[in-house]
This record gives structure tokens, sequence and C-alpha cells, in this order.
């Protein structure tokens, strides 16, 4: 057994944030220890190169005897249940009056001055994020943008501490070691079932996720999804649809032949106008426009980076046009959630049919809910990788299916068929470890085949 020595912070995780906690406990000067349940995490060796005084102890937390430590803080990747960290969330720190254990974002919370806005769901947050942050840049507003999308927030702190605003994408990883965030203003997107391997079912995930509304000021939720809506009161919730508005709220209608993002019943930009496509991207910039204009972005300036704003990639991204037939990766839909938004936001959108390529690790996902979009407006589904059968299973009774062993074989296959006026969609409902490192290596092999396809058809 190892006693934490007296007073002194473990770090659990020895991750990108597990690092950059580390980093923020160094700035502090407070004592610490880092413990990885991996025997051999990787990047071991340049951390202990860069901090050689600091003890970092592989393999099992039980082997830990943290009675006399600080504080356990665990990167997002550590389960707060994991063996030998029993009941530390449940026990709380005399100093702080905080929990034992908590997140890097519960730090992040303790050192920042400026205001934070703060998106999660299951889908689309990085999108609102970035997006939330562009508005900002346009309205002359010295923001920074991380968390679980790109920088650390203990790094940005660092980096930007004249920041006048943090926004931050948070995940429910962050938020359920966040004993409070205390936001300007927060949103919650959407709600499916991801991630149920950590948090037993969809309701431990909701709750985790619920967390972002502790203390905040302002808050935006999807009204077409009631699983976002806060539990608890807050002074001031508004909401988004990709539905008409009602009263105030944000919404979307038809003028006069066109589709417009609305604000109860005043215009404020055409949906033609926008380079992003789909009815769910159109969702994600009214959930932006809610936040901005709450945080006192300029009107003007939010619908000017709208205009700019080009989407990121892997998250219904346009590749090329082949032969009349549209590719987009969305190699982002990891979930079913999230190829759900997909299909529906760019299926009704075409003159053809959707031909959808989904499949990888199900994380026991139900794909029962995709059946009925399929139906109707699909051609065919494509399916391929560990999850292909059950994929299979639950889809063959509404539309083709069809089974192949890797995505390139799915692409070959989807070529062949596909007509003008088609959209080839990778929107995998799955994650991409039984076959790729990541989500954007898949979307990756799926960009470089198309573009590769393409210039083969035109030399």
């Amino acid at each position: 057994m190892v006693q934490v020595p007296n007073g002194f912070t473990v770090v659990v995780g020895l991750g990108v944030s597990g690092q950059a906690i580390c980093r923020h406990l160094t700035q502090l000067g407070r004592p610490f220890m880092v413990a990885d349940t991996r025997e051999t995490p990787p990047g071991l060796e340049a951390f202990q190169q860069a901090h050689p005084a600091v003890h970092v102890h592989c393999g099992a937390l039980t082997l830990l005897d943290m009675r006399d430590a600080y504080e356990v803080v665990v990167s997002p990747g550590v389960d707060p249940y994991t063996a030998g960290l029993e009941g530390l969330l449940e026990r709380h720190n005399p100093t702080t009056g905080e929990p034992m254990l908590v997140g890097e974002i519960a730090l992040f919370k303790r050192a920042v001055k400026a205001p934070i806005a703060a998106i999660t769901g299951s889908n689309a947050k990085s999108t609102v994020t970035t997006l939330l942050g562009e508005m900002a840049a346009a309205s002359g507003i010295k923001a920074a943008v991380g968390g679980n999308l790109g920088t650390p927030a203990l790094d940005l702190l660092a980096e930007q501490p004249d920041a006048e605003l943090f926004i931050l994408e948070l995940s429910s990883f962050q938020l359920e070691t966040t004993p409070w965030l205390g936001a300007a203003s927060v949103a919650f997107l959407n709600l499916c079932d991801d991630h149920l391997d950590r948090h037993g079912d969809l309701a431990g995930y909701r709750q985790a996720k619920q967390r972002i509304f502790l203390g905040a000021d302002h808050a935006v939720v999807n009204a077409d999804d009631d699983q976002t809506w806060p539990e608890s009161m807050l002074n001031h919730v508004e909401y988004f649809s990709s539905e008409p508005p009602i009263g105030q709220s944000w919404g979307l209608d038809e003028r006069q032949g066109r589709w417009w993002l609305m604000h109860g019943q005043t215009p404020w930009l055409a949906a033609d106008e926008l380079q992003l496509a789909g009815r769910h991207h159109y969702a994600n910039a009214l959930a932006a426009l809610a936040m901005g204009n709450a945080l006192g972005f300029g009107r003007a300036d939010m619908c000017r980076a709208l205009r700019a704003f080009a989407g990121l990639p892997h998250r219904s991204e346009w590749i090329a046009d082949i032969n009349g037939v549209r590719w987009v990766n969305d190699s982002k839909g990891t979930n079913v959630g999230a190829t759900l938004a997909a299909i529906n936001g760019i299926g009704p959108t075409l003159d053809g049919k959707l031909i959808l390529l989904a499949g990888g690790v199900g994380k026991g996902a139900d794909f029962t809910p995709l059946t009925a979009p399929l139906a109707e407006c699909a051609r065919a589904a494509i399916v391929f990788g560990t999850d292909a059968p059950r994929l299979m299973e639950t889809l063959a009774g509404a539309l083709p299916v069809e089974r192949v062993e890797h995505l390139t074989q799915a692409m070959e296959v989807a070529f062949a068929m596909a007509e003008p006026g088609d959209c080839v969609l990778l929107s995998p409902a799955c994650a991409s470890l039984d076959q790729f490192a990541n989500y954007q290596a898949r979307g990756d092999a799926f960009r470089q085949w198309v573009i590769h396809k393409r210039n083969e058809l035109t030399i």
C-alpha cells in the first residue's frame, strides 16, 4: 500500500486533461502526485522529464491509501466510481467544503474571474461552442473557447488570462465531477443514448448533464426534447426548436417561400443565407443565437458570423458532388441521436434519396429510432463493423440493407448504387474503435476515398 502524503492532491489520469490539471497545480504551488490505472500510460516519460519531483503511481488505485490526501482530482476519462475511489464523491474536504473528489472544471471554476458560457448535449455541442466563439469574436468580445473541445479549460485560463468570456464545451464526464458551475449562460442541446457503459442508464447520463444548470443565470434548452429541460428552478430559461416559435422562443418558420431563423415573430436571418444545411444545423444556429443574445452580443455581428460559418470537420461535412450525388461526412455521428439528426436534417432537402453508411461499436444502443426516417427518405443502408449484424437485424424490415466488412467496401457499394440527386451519408451511429483510431480517422478515410474517386473521374 502506497501512502499519499498528508495534504497532497492526487491527480488521477495522465491524459490531456490530467496533464493540464498538473500544470495548474504546479502554477498554484500546491503539492501533488499522479496516479494512473495503466501500467505504462502514454506520455509518461515526457511527463516525468517535465515534473521530475512528482511521484507517479501506475496500476490499481486500490494500492493507494488516500486518507491523508487534501483532494483527489480526476480526469474526465476516469470513472469516479473506479475501485479505489469509493466514497470520495460523498466525502467533503474540510477546507473547501467541496467533495473530496472533483474534476478539472471544479479547479477552473475556483480560479476563473470572467463569466462562463457552457454547452452540453449528446450531439452538436462542438458546433454550437465553436459558433458561439465566432459570434463573440464578431462582436468584439475577447473570448477563450475550449473545454471538451480543443484546449482544456485550465490551459485556456493560463494561456488567455485576460479573456472577457470563457466558452466551454462540457461533457457528462466533466460535469459529474463539477460541484458548482455558476455560468452566465448554458445550453443543454439534446439527449440520446450514449456513454451508458459509464452512467448505467439514460437517467444517470441525463443527471450528469443536468449539473450544467447549477447556479446558471440563463439557460437555453431544446423545446423538442424535454429531457434537456432543467429539473430545478432557474430565473431565465429560453427554448429553441426546429419548428415555428411559440411566444418569445427561438424557432424556424416559413415566410413568403423562405425559411427563417426566428426570435418570437421577428425574422433574424434567412436559412438559405447559411453555409450550414439541414434543419439540425438551423437548430444549432438558433441555440447559439439565444446564448449570444443573452450574453449581449450584437445581432448584426452574430448574423454575420453565422453566414461565414462553414461548420466543423466530420459533422455533416459536405465533401464533394460526384455524378450528381452528394457525399457527406458525419463521422462524428457516434450515437443514434446524432445519426437521427443528420438523417432528419438532410433527407427532406434531397431531390433523390439518402444512402446511409453506418456501423462500428454500438455501445449497446437501440437502433430502432433510425427505422422510420430511413424508411421515408433512404434508398438503402450499408452497414459494416462490429455491430453490423445488429444494425442489419433492426433496419432490414424498413429498407434494403447490405452488409460489408469495412467502410471502404461500403463506399464502393454506395457509389455503384447512388443515383443523381442522392446523398451518400456517413453517419455511423457507432463508435469507430473496432476499425479506426477515432472518429476523425474514420472521417478522413471517407474524405480521402471520395476526393480520390472524384479526381479519378475528372482526369
